[in-house]
This record gives structure tokens, C-alpha cells and sequence, in this order.
């Protein structure tokens, strides 16, 4: 029988010829139902056949990805290893090498804002002059000298004797003292408002010269101190710290007090802490060691290995100046128990009671860290 006019033998023929089962084959010497035997196919495509080519390149791919994982494994392995001993290392370092700890501390080789001038202010804000003023042998330090917003115009283009001489107007003065990683910049809103401002770059920082350290930043803000009051007649002065400008605000309000018997006229402390080991204990950066075995012992207890102490709370039970603490409730760097528990401890030591003021800024405002000094409404409540 034929079918598509194909005879049962070629089509035998051409399954042999593919080593394919065509259903049976038949041998003559066995009856008929013994001479059916299934076959195996062992048909293979040749060699550039497209079966032959995707299967290729299938095993390729496959062969590909297992060595790119079995690549990587020993190279991912290598780097968590060192991760996990770089983490381990750490606080050891920072026990036996406190002064590894200073530099995270004072950051003092970022200079934020970056590219700045700071000979130039008059580049960025035309009623400011930069200065510069010993302190001690062999440091000087740097300064942004800003006249209030109704000198500016007169300001232009003026000597720093003009500036100077300008310090006597009767308007307040505020030497600002900024945080960590930070210049001189000057808060302008401030200035605007009819305050001058002093904006002070402690030694190390800027392009002031020596070296950071708590002692020496007294130093320096109570000479610029000095400088102002033999100029300024009888304008107020105020010392005005920012972050970790607070507890250098703090130490050099106390040393005037406790060393020659003069308070200065007020202190603003914005985003403070209590002191530098709890300001350690609470900043993001140290989270990740926050659980680790001996944590306060290896970094927090180096601070004072360091030379580091900063200690706002034990400042305040000694001043007897008006003491405003600024805080916002959004703050994610030092958080705001920090400044309610300053501001508390200030209280219960002050004898004049109304002379502690603690003002927080709602989270929607966003001021956070850094902007409370651009709230519009701040020169009122300073004032």
C-alpha cells in the first residue's frame, strides 16, 4: 500500500538512512508479528544544523554563568572579609590611636561650604570683609567681618579700618562659631536684621593656621573677644555656637566668667548636645558600633583620650548670662532630647529662671541640622 505516493520501502530506506524508527521493520526469516522491532533513534544533526547551533550556544551561555559565579564567589568573599575586619578594627584603632578620633570629630579638613574664597566675601555678599588676627604665637585665624543690612551699601568697597570703627554703632555683635566641617560662613539672615556678625574659623580650619583642639578654640574666640570689645564701646556681644560651636561657645562664656569675672551679654546654643561623649553616642555615624562589645569603652570613653569633653551640661550650671537653646525637632544629626535635656539641666541651675529660653521648630519646617539659621522669623526671637 501506498500513501502520498510514497512506497513502504523507500520510506524504510530513507529511515535507515536517518538511523530513525519508521514505525517497524520487517525480517523475512520471523513471522510477522515477531519480525516488528521498535528501533532507537540515534539520529544526530550534523554538524551546522540550527538544532545543533542553539544547543551550542545553549551549554555556552550555561557554561559562561557558572564561571562568572564561580569567578565572583571567591572575590565577594574576599571583600565582606574584609569588610567585617575593617568594622572589627575600628574601635580598636580609635582606642589605641585617639587621635584618629579628632579627626572625625573636627572634621576640620572638609572646609563645607567647598571652593570658596574665603579671602574674597565680597564675592558672595558685598557688605562683608575677611580679616585675620592672632590669637597666640604662632596661630592665626580667620574671620568674615558682616555690618548690619542698613550699612551694607555704605559697606562697598570700604578698608577693614572702616569695618572696624563700625563695631561701635550700638548695634549687637554675634561671633559665630560654626559646627564640625564647617567656615566661616556668615548666617546673612542675622545680618540683615541689624546684628554685626564675627563669623570665626578656629585654628586647623579654613585657612587658619595650627592645630584643632578644645583648649586652643577657646582660645581663639576669646582673644576675637578681646578684639571686638576694645572696638565696639558698649555694644552687646554674643557668643552664638552652632552644633559642635556650642560647647566651644559654652567653655569660652565660662572661662570669662570664672577667669576674670565677666559675663558676656548672652549665649545662643543652636542644635546643641550635652556634651561631646553623648553628642558621639547619638550621631548617625556611630549606629552601626552602637551594639558592638565594648562600644563605650573602645569610642566613646577615647573622647576623653582625645583631649575632647566639650561639656555643655557642666558649662551651664556655672553661666548666669541669658542662655537661648534653638533646636528643631526634625533634627537627625543630634537629636532634640539632647537640647531639652541642656535646657533643663540650665534651669534647675540658674537662679533667675527667665533667663533660660528653649525654642523648637516644628518638623514641618524642615530646618533639621543646619537651616535653623535661615528661619525668617529668628531675629525676632533672638531679639
Amino acid at each position: 500500500m501506498q500513501l502520498s505516493g510514497v512506497s513502504s520501502q523507500e520510506g524504510t530506506q530513507r529511515c535507515r538512512r536517518h538511523h530513525c524508527d519508521s514505525g517497524s521493520t520487517a525480517d523475512p526469516g520471523l513471522p510477522s508479528r515477531s519480525r516488528i522491532r521498535p528501533r532507537v533513534c540515534l539520529y544526530q544533526p550534523r554538524a551546522g544544523h540550527p538544532t545543533t547551533a542553539a544547543r551550542g550556544e545553549g551549554r555556552a551561555d550555561c557554561a559562561v554563568s557558572h564561571r562568572g559565579w564561580l569567578g565572583w564567589c571567591p572575590r565577594l568573599r574576599t571583600i565582606l572579609l574584609q569588610m567585617l575586619l575593617i568594622y572589627i578594627s575600628v574601635p580598636f584603632l580609635v582606642r589605641l590611636f585617639p587621635v584618629i578620633l579628632t579627626k572625625f570629630v573636627f572634621l576640620n579638613f572638609m572646609a563645607f561650604p567647598f571652593f570658596v574664597d574665603l579671602r574674597q566675601p565680597a564675592l558672595l555678599l558685598n557688605n562683608t570683609i575677611s580679616l585675620y588676627l592672632p590669637t597666640e604665637p604662632g596661630v592665626t585665624v580667620g574671620i568674615w567681618h558682616m555690618v548690619p543690612g542698613s550699612s551694607g551699601t555704605e559697606a562697598q568697597g570700604r578698608e577693614q579700618r572702616w569695618f572696624e570703627e563700625a563695631l561701635a554703632d550700638d548695634h549687637p555683635i554675634i561671633i559665630y562659631l560654626h559646627g564640625n566641617g564647617g567656615t566661616r560662613q556668615v548666617p546673612v539672615l542675622m545680618g540683615a536684621a541689624g546684628f554685626h556678625i564675627l563669623a570665626l574659623d578656629y585654628r586647623g580650619y579654613g585657612d587658619s593656621t595650627g592645630h584643632p583642639s578644645e583648649s586652643g578654640f577657646t582660645t581663639d574666640v576669646l582673644a576675637l573677644y578681646d578684639w571686638a570689645k576694645a572696638r565696639s564701646g558698649n555694644s552687646s556681644i554674643i557668643f552664638w555656637g552652632h552644633s559642635l560651636g556650642t560647647g566651644i561657645a559654652t567653655n569660652a562664656a565660662r572661662k570669662l566668667q570664672e577667669e576674670r569675672g565677666v559675663q558676656v551679654d548672652a549665649v545662643v546654643l543652636e542644635s546643641p548636645y550635652t556634651n561631646i561623649r553623648d553628642a558621639a553616642a547619638n550621631i548617625p555615624i556611630t549606629k552601626i558600633y552602637r551594639q558592638f562589645p565594648g562600644f563605650e569603652y573602645l569610642i566613646l570613653d577615647s573622647m576623653a583620650l582625645g583631649n575632647m569633653f566639650f561639656r555643655n551640661d557642666e558649662n551651664v550650671k556655672v553661666l548666669a548670662c541669658p542662655l537661648l537653646i534653638l533646636h528643631a525637632e526634625d533634627d537627625t544629626v543630634l537629636p532634640p532630647q539632647l537640647g531639652r535635656q541642656l535646657f533643663e539641666t540650665a534651669r534647675s541651675a540658674y537662679k533667675d529662671k527667665s533667663k533660660v529660653k528653649l525654642i523648637t521648630f516644628p518638623e514641618k519646617l524642615g530646618l533639621g541640622h543646619d537651616y535653623i539659621s535661615s528661619n525668617p522669623e529668628l531675629p525676632t526671637l533672638v531679639k
